[in-house]
């Protein structure tokens, strides 16, 4: 900069002199702009997993919907679905090869549905079976159960990726399947449905195909399909947390890891994350477990799946044992995977109300955090968003603070600040005022600029609820949306913002 300052200084034509000027002046905006313009994202065109990404990060970047924007957020009265099913799995959306945006459900029915992102007429729709009722399993909380976790959309394969519990027709047991579906038409391709239990059962693996679970959020990466399975709500049979790997174009072909214990279930909604090379999966609290076996703990898997079981490749708190015997699942919440300058982090939020910042190059094994803090007196589930503050992030969760800064609102939505140091520094930003169990999303203008935090209040208020994301101010709130469930995450999308609820799913126009 000093050079160019020094030869505009003796330059002596006036035109030239000017562009030198204007030169000097966008190079020294561009450098004052260096560190904090370095998150500028594109627009967030398609939603194809849970969250937005596969780092679980939950930023939306919608340049229309800035802070004045949400104000003005409005129900939609042309968007009228035709929709028959519980939803706990979030929305997803696309466009089609002619451009047409559509919105993907996928319900408790085992009844995927494709809508017109305009009016939510039905493009087509698809039931993949008939869904387990609760009396059939030996515990749970889910009536029917059927397409839990979130699916994902593979775009250049043209297909959507989905997993569901189906009665078998002959036998009338519970089967625990993944499908793939055409986009187009919802036709079952060629291959599937994969089989999980025949399948691990054919490579000797045992999988308690009643006991198991499967809440978490699928994830497609490269040629594979992960899928995380836990328990059912009340800890029942003899589980384990498992991730299964099938092939996209050869489903025939299947990997697995489990953990060694007995339970350690894979069960928040986020399910698996990944920063494109490796894995990383929250687990539950493991049974009769004397020495650590996988549970209790943020695991780094590799695409194989082959666990190395180094310090390097899992974390797991100091007392996971007394987790383990008061059912204090550090898995409630899916790690979120983001940087700060090169620092590689993944933050784990478990029920202890504890937030643990990793290392995710090296994740430190037993007592290997970075940082904890004890920041809610909740149970933390659900799922947390991400976005960028001054000097490092926030990251927003539902749970109680436990110590919210004025002015408090207290709720069950904290907002808390994580600064890079040694050790890293970890504090309550805000609060907001939000009663349920919603899974909150943060949009921005372009990745950085207008945060808003946005959350459901499910089973709680019912109600949607906007927030400035640098003070906690509140901007929108809608009347009560019946039908939520818990730990359901809206989405955003251009023009829009869609939330599922049973029988329904609601829009919003901004």
């Amino acid at each position: 900069m000093t050079r160019i300052l020094e030869v505009r200084t003796v330059n002596v034509n006036p035109k030239r002199d000017m562009m030198k000027s204007l030169f000097g002046a966008l190079l020294l905006a561009a450098m004052a702009c260096a560190a904090p313009c370095a998150r500028a994202a594109a627009p967030t065109a398609q939603v194809l997993t849970y969250h937005a990404d596969a780092q679980r990060r939950g930023n939306f970047v919608e340049p229309a919907l800035s802070w004045q924007a949400a104000a003005r957020l409005r129900p939609d009265r042309g968007f009228r679905p035709q929709i028959l099913g519980h939803i706990y799995a979030q929305p997803l959306y696309w466009r089609d090869p002619a451009g047409r945006a559509r919105v993907l459900i996928a319900t408790e029915n085992d009844t995927v549905y494709v809508l017109d992102a305009a009016s939510g007429t039905t493009e087509w729709r698809v039931r993949l079976g008939t869904p387990m009722p609760l009396h059939d399993l030996p515990c749970g909380d889910i009536d029917p159960l059927g397409i839990t976790g979130t699916p994902v959309i593979d775009p250049r394969r043209g297909a959507v990726y989905l997993a569901a519990m189906v009665r078998d027709p002959r036998s009338g047991k519970p089967a625990q399947k993944l499908f793939a579906l055409a986009l187009a038409d919802g036709r079952v391709l060629p291959g599937w449905p994969v089989d999980v239990g025949a399948a691990l059962g054919s490579h000797g693996s045992g999988f308690p195909v009643a006991a198991q679970n499967q809440r978490g959020a699928l994830l497609a990466l490269g040629d594979t399909l992960y899928v995380p399975y836990g328990g059912h709500f009340g800890d029942c049979g003899r589980y384990h947390g498992w991730v299964v790997g099938v092939k996209l174009d050869d489903p025939r072909s299947l990997e697995s890891w489990q953990t060694p214990a007995r339970a350690g279930g894979i069960w928040a909604p986020g399910g698996i994350a990944s920063d494109g090379q490796a894995l990383y999966v929250a687990t539950g609290n493991t049974r009769n477990a004397w020495d650590w076996g996988g549970g209790e703990a943020v695991i780094r898997l590799p695409r194989s799946l082959a666990f190395a079981g180094s310090a390097a490749d899992f974390f797991a708190p100091r007392n996971w044992r007394s987790l383990d015997e008061e059912d204090i699942d550090l898995g409630g919440v899916a790690p979120v995977l983001f940087d700060v300058g090169t620092s590689h982090y993944a933050l784990a939020l478990g029920k202890d109300g504890k937030a643990y910042l990793l290392d995710r190059d090296r994740l430190g094994g037993i007592g290997g955090e970075l940082a904890q803090v004890a920041v809610s007196e909740s149970t933390l589930r659900t799922a947390a968003a991400e976005f960028p503050a001054a000097d490092g992030v926030r990251i927003a969760f539902e749970g109680e603070a436990r110590q919210c800064p004025p002015p408090e609102h207290t709720g069950d939505l904290t907002v808390i600040d994580i600064r890079p140091g040694s050790p890293p520094h970890i504090a309550t930003a805000w609060c907001g005022a939000v009663r349920g169990e919603g899974a909150p999303i943060v949009t921005t203008t372009d990745g950085m600029h207008d945060p808003i935090v946005w959350m459901l209040g499910a089973e709680g208020d019912n109600r949607l609820h906007g927030y400035r994301g640098d003070s906690g101010r509140e901007l929108f709130v809608s009347a009560p949306l019946a039908g939520l469930r818990h730990f359901q995450s809206l989405i955003a999308a251009p023009g829009h913002l869609y939330v599922a609820a049973d029988n329904n799913v609601y829009a919003f126009d901004y």
